[in-house]
């Protein structure tokens, strides 16, 4: 049951992120008026949009092959959860020095907050799940 529910949200995390990374390589502009929040802090940057398209990109993937590879998940989703935890951490930040209004975290929440507190979910659990396998191989009863 817990191995179903990590494999298909990482599943689903990981497609978000391809598919909101691919958006940000391929039409940033677009990308950049239709995500709420977004306009309002800071002006728009092509290239900035496209180098953080890469990090969704890659993220995306290292989830994606993560959920069907149990072995590998720890490693593969180190990075990725750890920019996530990093991004959401510092849109707080931007909140709690007046960068922006408090209004923010919730414009925040669904694309920011809830995917990396995900993410330290599915990584926490990946090392549960690969320590207790180890332990089982080294004390077979």
């Amino acid at each position: 049951m817990l191995n179903h529910f990590v494999t298909t949200s990482a599943a689903l995390l990981g497609l978000a992120a391809l598919i909101n990374g691919s958006i940000m390589l391929v039409a940033p502009e677009f990308w950049y008026w239709q995500v709420k929040g977004v306009a309002e802090r800071g002006a728009y940057n092509q290239h900035f949009l496209r180098d953080i398209g890469l990090i969704y990109l890659l993220s995306g993937i290292a989830f994606v092959y993560g959920a069907i590879k149990p072995k590998h998940r720890p490693a593969l989703w180190l990075v990725p959860s750890g920019w996530l935890l990093g991004h959401a951490l510092f849109h707080l930040w931007e909140v709690l020095i007046g960068i922006c209004d408090s209004a923010s975290i919730w414009d925040d929440f669904y694309g920011v907050t809830i995917p990396a507190l995900l993410a330290t979910v599915l990584l926490y659990t990946s090392y549960r799940q690969q320590k207790i396998s180890s332990l089982a191989e080294t004390n077979p009863d």
